[in-house]
């Protein structure tokens, strides 16, 4: 078991609108393994090309489980692991022969690395017009930055979500998880998707330029647009500021919660729901407009009853009212919520006598959440069975390779 008890998962490729596609994935960390885990759960066949170390991410720990990063296992279900020095020059006609089988190729080398390796878009898709060749890096494939290393701490600092993430008082915050990679990587597959649909009517490939910093200033659209149109540049509040009024975290008799007062049907509500309607009635609080400009004195009103009970009481009221409202949770807390399990969020694949916790895609098709097909891949894993499956390799030409040190 894992250290939280979960449902072991649905061993079963459920989703196979992508059963036909190959995609080939040389990248490492979080952001392409994402990406290309996205692709997975949709039923593309993944086969993961690993330097001989190993994707950087194998190896950041602790916490570790059975020897392997939680973190590395968290982005990596459903592929094959293939080791290849592909610097040799054998290792580099495996990778060539693979490539030629590939759909997709999914990379987070810089710009001049990929060139030097023969790996970017023109020199890939000049032999193979129909192929889908993704770059995920930092700064993209152009622009002043092109060449810099990145990644998701630096993204974050480029967007600014971190000058806004925070109480007003305190120095800039990262975000909690590594949203910049998580995004571009959200990006990377979406776009793959897109090229897919185009290349199914005419043809034709793609060169997709997906790049951190931009998933994740993009991400923050809904602060950027309103600083452009008014010049006014927004300031960290910890959460309890928005255009909307009211909409914020609030103490309770006993742990916080958070409350959106979205609309002015939502307004009333909330008035009727604690005790109070009157207070939701008059002009000087008939627009949100018109409560932001009393929002100061809104918000103490009602942090003053919100105090008066404990949070779950509050919660009862708001749900039965139709008031958005809810729990701010641990993250242990969040992986014992029912709801969540009752829709296969969470489960765990049985791997060597291990049990590997997942989260899972978070989407529904059909009614039915995707279920899984494989454990992350130890590193090298599926090597042998891989080039005999893929590339007709017999023992004799594999075990050459292993010798030499391609493999």
């Amino acid at each position: 078991m894992t250290a939280v008890p979960l449902p072991t998962g649905q061993a079963q490729q459920l989703f196979k609108m992508l059963g036909d596609v190959t995609v080939l994935d040389l990248t490492t960390s979080v952001a392409g393994p994402y990406a290309t885990m996205l692709l997975s759960d949709f039923g593309a066949e993944v086969v993961k090309v690993e330097r001989l170390s190993g994707d950087d991410a194998r190896h950041w720990g602790p916490p570790f489980l059975d020897g392997e990063s939680l973190w590395f296992l968290s982005v990596n279900r459903n592929k094959k692991s293939v080791r290849i020095d592909y610097s040799k020059p054998d290792g580099r006609e495996v990778l060539d022969a693979l490539l030629d089988k590939a759909d997709v190729i999914v990379s987070n080398q810089l710009p001049a690395v990929q060139c030097k390796l023969s790996l970017d878009a023109e020199t890939l898709r000049s032999r193979r017009p129909s192929l889908i060749h993704v770059s995920l890096t930092g700064f993209g494939l152009s622009g002043a930055n092109a060449a810099l290393p990145c990644y998701d701490l630096i993204a974050e600092g480029y967007s600014g979500v971190m000058d806004l993430t925070g109480p007003s008082d305190a120095e800039p915050q990262k975000v909690g998880t590594p949203a910049a990679d998580m995004l571009a990587g959200a990006d990377a597959a979406m776009a793959v998707l897109a090229a897919l649909h185009r290349r199914a009517a005419t043809g034709e490939g793609a060169t997709l330029d997906i790049s951190l910093t931009e998933s994740m200033i993009r991400f923050m659209s809904p602060r950027i647009v309103p600083y452009l149109g008014t010049g006014e540049v927004p300031a960290r509040s910890g959460g309890k500021d928005s255009v909307i009024a009211i909409y914020q975290t609030f103490e309770t008799a006993d742990l916080p919660m958070t409350l959106g007062l979205g609309n002015d049907a939502i307004w009333h509500r909330f008035w009727e729901a604690v005790g109070h309607p009157e207070l939701a009635r008059g002009e000087d609080v008939a627009t949100n407009s018109n409560r932001r400009a009393r929002r100061t004195e809104i918000v103490g009103r009602i942090q003053q009853i919100l105090l008066e009970k404990p949070r779950a009481e509050w919660l009862r009221r708001f749900a039965a009212a139709k008031v958005p409202a809810g729990p701010i949770y641990r993250v242990d807390e969040v992986v014992e919520d029912g709801h969540f399990h009752d829709r296969s969020l969470f489960f765990q694949i049985e791997r060597d006598g291990h049990a590997v916790p997942q989260v899972g895609l978070g989407i529904h098709v059909d009614g039915v959440a995707a279920g899984y097909f494989s454990a992350p891949p130890r590193l090298g894993e599926h090597t042998e069975s891989v080039l005999a499956a893929m590339l007709g390799y017999d023992k004799t030409r594999i075990d050459a390779l292993r010798v030499s040190g391609a493999i």
